[in-house]
């Protein structure tokens, strides 16, 4: 294959320092026994390999199947490679350039590759283009172009064990939608061991109340970290946390959210549909249901998450990846992923269908229809870390003291990214 260019020693650091948040297809480390490592690229159409950040052997044997139901139609065996950790492996296959033909690229990535021009712009030439969700090709957008098409994607409900909202006296009508009412839930359900809220202190989480006060990290192409409106955000989850119906799963013993849940640790999470399968797996027992996040003072919110297809840019294999994309993002093998893994299909034609069968993530994809990206610029995940480390304090701080520094910093970052 082709690269254009080396990858230079501060993309590649940058690149390897990105975490994914949890999203749609799974970013978890390849199952054990598992074949990994940087894969070396083919180099022809007669073969591709593909480089996923698996969720477990469902995924996996997916995404192979589809692969190869494909190859045997076109002529073209793919190989499929789950990488033990997806945002090293890429990062050394394009500074070693070989890269994989196809890879899932993840939305915290996006921003750094496409500014490097490592990703081929394809994605507006598919014959689906118009059919993805217009907030999913927001993400995968740069400098106006639609790069890569997404896979799938998540977004963040409010999940509500359904024993302990029955224990509370509270019924259906009582759901909340909006944020008083939230407060007020989150006050009746906490007694004893068990609060009413909890969530990841961090900005993937309280990023949404930003949103839904009218906020955002950024707006408009400025840095907006310390705006009226995140105070408000902030100052809103410090009350709750003031008020002991807010806790942040490791002050309950937890890991993350959904463990807090099943533990009955917290009556309500917010998470996204990635709960299911932990919930299935580790606490079967607990009922539950999911519904939109309570809007805001300015409406509702809520974050999406996915990967794209990305595909290096220049690569003599271009034309055939394309193809296979086109084939991997039809609504048909789309909802076929969804029925293996769990996935919420990136087109609006299947998410409607996958909303139908399955009933109980209905608020999930409802969410697509307004849901923004989390901040992912260049440089902008080191700010975010220190972001994330001073939410974990919200409750002994100041929120426009802390939002002042993350503007401080994120505005220097931005003004880096720029050049």
């Amino acid at each position: 294959m082709t690269i254009k260019k080396t990858l230079v020693t501060a993309s590649l650091a940058g690149a390897v320092a990105l975490s994914l948040a949890a999203c749609g297809g799974g970013t978890e480390p390849a199952p054990s026994g598992s074949d990994s490592g940087a894969p070396e690229a083919s180099g022809t159409a007669e073969s591709l390999t593909i480089l996923i950040g698996s969720s477990g052997d469902a995924e996996t044997n997916a995404v192979q199947a589809a692969a190869d139901a494909w190859g045997q139609t076109e002529g073209v065996a793919v190989k499929v490679v789950p990488a033990s950790d997806l945002n090293q492996e890429l990062a050394q296959g394009f500074a070693g350039d070989s890269a994989p033909d196809l890879f899932y690229m993840g939305w915290d990535q996006f921003q750094t590759y496409a500014s490097d021009d490592y990703l081929q712009n394809y994605a507006g030439s598919l014959t689906n283009a118009g059919d993805f969700y217009q907030s999913l090709k927001d993400t995968f957008t740069f400098d106006g172009e639609f790069i890569c098409a997404p896979k799938d994607f998540s977004t963040l409900g409010l999940i509500v064990n359904t024993d302990l909202w029955a224990a509370a006296g509270l019924t259906d009508a009582d759901l909340p939608k909006t944020w008083d009412d939230l407060k007020a839930v989150s006050a009746k359900l906490t007694s004893g061991d068990t609060v009413g809220l909890s969530m990841g202190a961090e900005y993937a989480r309280a990023g949404v109340f930003m949103a839904q006060a009218g906020g955002g990290l950024m707006k408009d192409g400025q840095v907006t970290a310390n705006s009226a409106e995140n105070v408000a955000a902030l100052d809103y989850l410090k009350g709750l946390l003031d008020e002991g119906s807010l806790k942040w799963p490791a002050d309950l013993g937890a890991g993350w959210g959904g463990e807090a849940f099943g533990n009955a640790k917290a009556a309500m999470v917010i998470e996204g549909p990635w709960i299911s399968g932990a919930l299935k797996k580790d606490f079967p027992d607990v009922k539950y249901q999911v519904i939109e996040l309570p809007a805001g003072p300015v409406g509702k919110g809520t974050f999406t998450f996915s990967n794209c297809w990305g595909i290096p840019e220049g690569q003599e294999t271009t034309a055939t990846a394309q193809k296979l994309v086109e084939f991997l993002t039809s609504d048909e093998q789309q909802l076929a992923f969804s029925d293996a893994f769990g996935v919420i299909p990136s087109t609006t034609g299947a998410a409607a269908t996958y909303a139908e069968k399955f009933p109980e993530n209905q608020a999930f994809v409802a969410g697509a229809e307004y849901a923004t990206t989390p901040v992912s610029f260049k440089g902008a995940s080191d700010v975010v870390s220190e972001f994330n480390n001073a939410i974990t304090t919200l409750a002994s701080n100041d929120s426009k003291t802390i939002l002042d520094k993350v503007q401080t910093q994120l505005e220097s970052a931005y003004q880096a990214a720029q050049g």
